[in-house]
């Protein structure tokens, strides 16, 4: 379909920049790769690029009618356009600011700010010297999380679904960010009566593999199966490895 004839049933017919700008986004995409391989068709194609030309000139989209016109779900066209947008590298710009206008919440402008300056100065305090200079905090979902995080724990209430939205993330990635940012910041960013979940802090073990006394410890090369040797270094053993390797103690004995 052709991108003018969207255009016009999006109501975007008189803004003609916007159009040649998803006609430019949408020959890249042919030239770089094969949209069908990713599950979006022409006509969604179409529509996503009118979108993401819509966003990089702040113009109004209605969404919801994108939706309806490009016969997907709303969680399927969330996650094609995250696709598309990512194959054509297009990132999203989000500032705490922005969100706060944005989400009537101005009061959590230097609240989210600060908690997203002490996670990125923890995070990268926390890292090996030759990862540090790797590190990127320039996606916008850091800044999303922190904002949510900050509005819970104000006890305001942000939509959720339409942050993703926003910062152009997945739910998946959103949660696992959210972790991170609790584990490393909790006295800013975290509430009290929170309780971590033993099976997401396994699955986000990665993000937080770069704790300061776990990683002494492993770099010291220690891997004595000794629990006294691990009670001397300040490592809180769980109980249950405590007694196997009393056990193991005791055999070898």
């Amino acid at each position: 379909m052709d991108l003018t004839d969207l255009a016009r049933k999006l109501g975007l017919s008189d803004s003609k920049h916007v159009i040649r700008k998803a006609e430019e986004l949408r020959r890249l995409c042919d030239v770089q790769f094969d949209s069908s391989v990713i599950g979006v068709g022409e006509v969604c194609k179409g529509i996503i690029c009118l979108e993401i030309a819509a966003n990089r000139f702040q113009v109004m989209f209605d969404r919801q009618l994108a939706i309806r016109l490009s016969g997907m779900s709303e969680k399927a066209y969330h996650r094609s356009f995250n696709s598309l947008q990512n194959g054509l590298g297009v990132k999203t710009k989000l500032d705490v600011r922005e969100l706060a206008i944005q989400f009537g919440c101005v009061r959590l402008i230097p609240f989210a700010q600060r908690g997203l300056t002490l996670y990125k100065d923890r995070f990268i305090s926390s890292l090996p010297a030759s990862r540090r200079a790797s590190a990127d905090f320039s996606r916008p979902v850091f800044t999303a999380v922190a904002f949510y995080l900050c509005a819970k724990r104000h006890k305001l209430k942000v939509d959720k679904i339409k942050l993703i939205e926003l910062c152009a993330t997945s739910d998946t990635e959103f949660s696992s960010v959210s972790i991170s940012l609790k584990d490393l910041c909790f006295d800013v960013l975290g509430i009290a009566k929170e309780k971590n979940d033993p099976k997401s802090a396994k699955r986000n073990r990665e993000s937080l593999d770069a704790l300061p006394f776990k990683r002494n410890h492993e770099d010291a090369g220690d891997v004595s199966d000794d629990p006294l040797d691990d009670a001397e270094d300040g490592l809180e053993i769980p109980s249950c490895k405590r007694h196997k390797q009393m056990e193991k103690a005791a055999y070898e004995k």
